[in-house]
């Protein structure tokens, strides 16, 4: 089975904008930009320091125009396709309310992964309807918010399922229920999730259901891949789709397949610097040239000898296939007893779903923070400390590989380069706000801005944590070039 993927673009330069200049990673990971954030890191300085000293470092930005864009390039691609598609946001991405209400106004629904998330989406208005609950463990008083506002449950095992069926016999309710599927086969090998049913016990979960909740509605199937590969997601949906027939032949009204999340996007400017970061640092490991981070570490990676083992434990920040064009690859694909994924899904007149977080974030968000010391190591590597910490810019990888901006004190003199690593405020080796190595061609010195572009997905919020008592990062929404206000998450 074959993945049609659109013909890729040539690789284009990093723009040379002169905001880039200040601070380079050695190599350089150059960041694509969004126009608002160029705008205010350029003309309206002076709105981001005003902000910082009112509402303290690190400050989240956040502009919701990038997510209604989004949000409508998929929709586009389901029109020429001519599938019945809707986008549901995975709000556990950030917990903003403004994307909330940019979802609810550009026709998304929205994926909740705990009860207060399913709450406040409640909240702002969002109906039952529109929204899925997929949270990985869902306690009593999630199931019951759900089943009484009509939150679709994504089923993942045979206690939730138990569950489910006591809680709404007792509230005298019906709920939507939509059973997580895994361990699909691609390429000779089993896909392994611990989300869901396996595929195997399909038909024994087929058997249980009329015993265990004839009371309930399935109304859907769900699956979660970890990773890119649209390859993998063809396989998944094309095993999906028999057992919607096998479903429907049951008595129950299937009425979408939701494929999840994990739809790619592209940090990066450059395949070319990502390329030759990767081979500068194997060659960094390898003792073959300066380490490219912070006490060489691997970023996943362990040096035998020569040999090099592990895998990287970062996200791809750079890949050709993105939102769009991967969701037009994926349903131009040829299915098993279909021409395309298109038709299939077409013939069986059923909804397809995705959850995408992060790839509808993308250019949504920024980080400021404030520069608070520099020291020089005996090794003549130099220490900037910035007014945050690690959680406040982190996923489960090990860094986030792309080169910040910094923004020069209006007061500042000095000139002289410097090369060194930014470290945070918790009390421990370990605060590295970033594992790689930065350049500071023309200095960097205290009351200096340090912006980390394009950090709303998941990385603002997270990990984020409250250890040595200091305050969360403050959300702000640019509503204008000059005027910024409180999210109502911290209003």
């Amino acid at each position: 089975m074959s993945v049609v993927e659109p013909e890729a673009s040539a690789n284009s330069e990093p723009n040379p904008h002169p905001l880039r200049s200040f601070c380079k990673g050695t190599p350089p990971l150059t960041a694509r930009l969004e126009e608002w954030m160029i705008s205010l890191m350029e003309s309206n300085t002076d709105v981001l320091r005003s902000a910082v000293a009112e509402y303290g470092s690190p400050l989240n930005v956040i502009s919701t125009g990038p997510f209604r864009r989004h949000v409508e390039s998929l929709n586009s691609v389901a029109r020429r396709q001519n599938v019945d598609f809707r986008v549901f946001f995975a709000r556990k991405a950030n917990k903003c309310l403004s994307f909330v209400d940019a979802a609810l106004a550009a026709g998304a629904g929205v994926d909740v992964a705990s009860g207060p998330e399913c709450a406040q989406v409640l909240q702002q208005g969002e109906a039952g309807r529109d929204m899925v609950c997929t949270a990985a463990i869902k306690p009593e008083g999630l199931i019951r918010l759900c089943i009484e506002n009509q939150v679709t449950i994504v089923i993942d095992n045979f206690d939730e399922l138990k569950t489910v069926s006591r809680l709404a016999q007792s509230l005298q309710r019906t709920c939507p229920l939509a059973l997580r599927i895994s361990g699909f086969e691609h390429d000779g090998e089993k896909l392994f999730s611990r989300f869901g049913f396996d595929i195997d016990e399909f038909g024994a979960l087929c058997e249980v259901l009329p015993v265990v909740c004839p009371e309930l509605r399935v109304v859907g199937l769900h699956f979660h891949l970890d990773g890119y590969c649209p390859r993998q997601r063809v396989s998944a949906i094309d095993q999906c789709l028999p057992l919607i027939d096998q479903l429907r032949t049951a008595g129950h009204s299937i009425e979408f397949l939701d494929i999840g999340g994990g739809l790619p996007m592209r940090y990066l400017e450059s395949k070319h610097e990502w390329n030759s970061f990767w081979s500068a640092h194997e060659e960094a490991l390898r003792g073959h040239r300066t380490p490219l981070t912070w006490r060489n570490h691997g970023l996943g990676l362990q040096i035998n000898g020569e040999q090099l083992t592990g895998k990287r434990n970062l996200y791809p920040y750079y890949q050709e296939l993105v939102r769009e064009d991967w969701l037009e690859a994926v349903l131009a694909s040829p299915g098993t007893s279909s021409p395309t994924i298109a038709e299939a899904i077409r013939q069986r007149d059923v909804q397809l779903r995705c959850e995408p977080g992060r790839s509808l974030l993308d250019g949504s968000g920024l980080t400021v923070a404030r520069v608070e010391f520099c020291k020089r190591l005996p090794n003549g590597d130099h220490l900037f400390g910035l007014a945050m910490n690690r959680t406040q810019c982190r996923t489960g990888s090990d860094d986030f590989l792309i080169d910040p901006i910094l923004l020069r004190d209006s007061q500042a003199v000095e000139e002289t380069a410097r090369e060194g690593y930014l470290v945070g405020a918790y009390c421990t080796e370990s605060d590295l706000i970033l594992m790689r190595r930065l350049r500071f061609p023309a200095g960097i010195g205290r009351g200096d801005l340090i912006v980390l572009p394009n950090t709303a997905g998941y990385l603002m919020h997270f990990l984020e944590s409250r250890s040595h008592q200091f305050e969360l990062a403050r959300n702000l929404v640019l509503e204008s070039d000059t005027q910024l206000r409180l999210d109502a998450i911290d209003a």
